[in-house]
């Protein structure tokens, strides 16, 4: 038995908005502002959603546990295990004192602090984000911020802030690739018209990263090396989503951006040098980070051993995520499951769709080719290089998993709210309030975008989830279908930020347990200011020459 979605239960969209927003203000709330556990926040939202969706939505009750169900086992797989591996990792790199010849090693680069943060968290971040997205750059960055004594806080919100210009061309460019097979854009078009768009905000996000950190003053100190990161990121961002296509995007700029910012940085250093470790204007106890190591010198040999593990991290992560790899992998291992009782039997509607779609819920296993076992794979070599015994690899994958168990459960309940809103509809009611908004619909079609991102965790959801309307209103109201596609992946990427997952994933992997209520008021601002940005340049381009000579119709 079938169950049509319904996008306004209550007949009055005001009514049924709010509605549809109250399992998100719960678990934020919860988490934000009542400073609850994330794992109890994640629950309270869970359970606002399931009571929202039967109660309010009409949807049927097993069908909603089913939705949640489905949910969890993806926030495990790829989600959860990609943040087990990644701190497993880091673990064994700690215990063996690696971390600390990282640190010296970048030292040598500069010692500056906000430099440090362009070179990690903004291109090594963009490089992990092409390369395999999910979470996996901000679990990597946060990581090794952190073992180089950066604040909890600032390893943590300055990775998520960072964690936004690469995000739409993400894994070798999913989340395009998938709004393009999914509601029927032209691939190079819509990459095209988002390449037209992220570059002045890649430009941008750089400035506001050493900004976030350190102040307007200290930002200007070291404008130079900025203006070069920046730049050197969006000239190529321009140029290869334009005329190659999207699965190389982020890749290509961040390696060009990092080989940019280093050279620049052999000629030239800021004439006033920032150690503090901790974000401009935040309290840091002194237990909440590791003083900075100066003045160690290692060996040639004692450097390749530090750096190896990651090169090693960095190889794999890219070699897992190259869709051959990931076939062949498939290929060998990836059993599916069908979810009886919730797959095909939940019709998306009109005005979403066309016509009536049904909605498919299929798990597949497939932790071969998994990013978190790309990862696995790298830290069990890189703890042979480092000349750990088999039994002592053993023993610190599990305190590992010990050690980030609450955050398993967390992604978990977040992964399951996400997935019930989607097939309750109550995303859906959000997304059509936003494409109520007439003539400023390029501006809030751009937050229809953020707010996906922002709910679902993904670029790629949003995109699946919101597309085909940006698509239908954007022919109705006489505008380029490509801009509004564009602008859905554009303006998402600003909701990455605030996200319940990244924020998980930065606390797990700075092991700031319980204070992802502190990241999330820290970002939040971020967040919605850099969306509005997007929101407002979109419009330019819809409507202001001679921005709209950048619209591909």
């Amino acid at each position: 038995m079938t169950w049509n979605q319904v996008y306004d239960p209550f007949g009055n969209m005001v009514i049924s908005t709010l509605l549809a927003a109250i399992p998100i203000v719960v678990m934020l709330v919860a988490l934000g502002f009542m400073h609850i556990k994330a794992h109890i926040a994640a629950g309270m939202g869970l359970i606002a959603a399931v009571v929202v969706a039967v109660v309010a939505y009409g949807m049927p009750a097993e069908m909603a546990g089913k939705a949640a169900l489905y949910g969890g086992f993806t926030g495990l797989l790829p989600i959860g295990w990609i943040v087990l591996n990644i701190i497993f990792l880091q673990q064994l790199a700690e215990q063996n004192g690696s971390f600390r010849i990282l640190q010296a090693s970048l030292s040598g680069i500069t010692d500056d602090r906000r430099l440090q943060l362009l070179l990690i968290a903004f291109c090594f971040g963009a490089f992990f984000e092409g390369a395999a997205g999910f979470g996996t750059p901000v679990a990597v960055t946060a990581g090794i911020l952190i073992g180089l004594g950066f604040s909890p806080l600032a390893a943590s919100g300055l990775s998520l802030i960072a964690n936004t210009a690469p995000v739409a061309f993400g894994a070798l460019g999913t989340p395009v690739i998938t709004l393009a097979k999914v509601h029927g854009y032209d691939l190079m078009e819509v990459s095209a018209m988002i390449g037209r768009q992220l570059p002045f905000f890649s430009f941008l996000v750089p400035f506001w990263l050493i900004w976030a950190f350190a102040g307007r003053k200290a930002m200007m100190e070291i404008w130079p090396a900025i203006f070069v990161t920046g730049l050197s990121f969006a000239i190529p961002q321009y140029l290869v989503s334009n005329f190659i296509g999207p699965e190389l995007v982020d890749i290509i700029a961040a390696i060009v951006s990092m080989v940019s910012l280093i050279l620049f940085l052999r000629v030239w250093q800021p004439k006033k040098i920032w150690t503090s470790p901790a974000i401009k204007g935040h309290d840091m106890s002194a237990h909440e980070a590791k003083p900075q190591v100066v003045g160690e010198k290692y060996t040639r040999e004692q450097l390749i051993q530090a750096w190896t593990p990651w090169a090693i991290l960095t190889v794999f992560v890219f070699v897992w995520g190259l869709p051959p790899v990931k076939t062949f992998l498939n290929s060998i291992f990836a059993p599916k499951f069908v979810m009886e009782g919730l797959h095909n039997l939940i019709m998306k509607m009109p005005p979403v769709v066309p016509t009536p779609h049904p909605e498919s819920a299929i798990y597949v296993l497939n932790l071969l080719s998994a990013t978190g076992t790309g990862i696995l794979l790298a830290a069990t070599i890189g703890a042979l290089v480092m000349k750990y015994k088999p039994m002592e690899i053993v023993r610190t994958f599990g305190r590992t998993f010990w050690l980030v168990r609450y955050s398993l459960v967390t992604i978990v309940l977040m992964l399951g709210l996400g997935t019930l809103t989607r097939y309750s509809g109550t995303d859906t009611t959000l997304g059509l309030a936003f494409a109520n908004s007439g003539v400023f619909y390029p501006f809030f079609g751009t937050l229809m975008g953020w707010i996906g991102v922002a709910m679902t965790g993904s670029d790629t959801a949003s995109n699946v989830l919101f597309g085909g309307m940006q698509k239908v209103a954007a022919e109705q109201l006489g505008l380029s279908p490509n801009l509004m596609g564009a602008a859905n992946s554009s303006g998402g990427v600003m909701g990455k930020m605030i996200d319940a997952q990244s924020i998980v994933v930065a606390s797990t992997a700075t092991r700031w347990f319980n204070h992802e209520g502190d990241i999330l008021r820290y970002v939040f601002f971020h967040s919605i200011a850099l969306a509005c940005l997007v929101g407002g340049f979109v419009t330019l381009q819809a409507y202001v020459w001679p921005f709209t000579l950048m619209v591909v119709k």
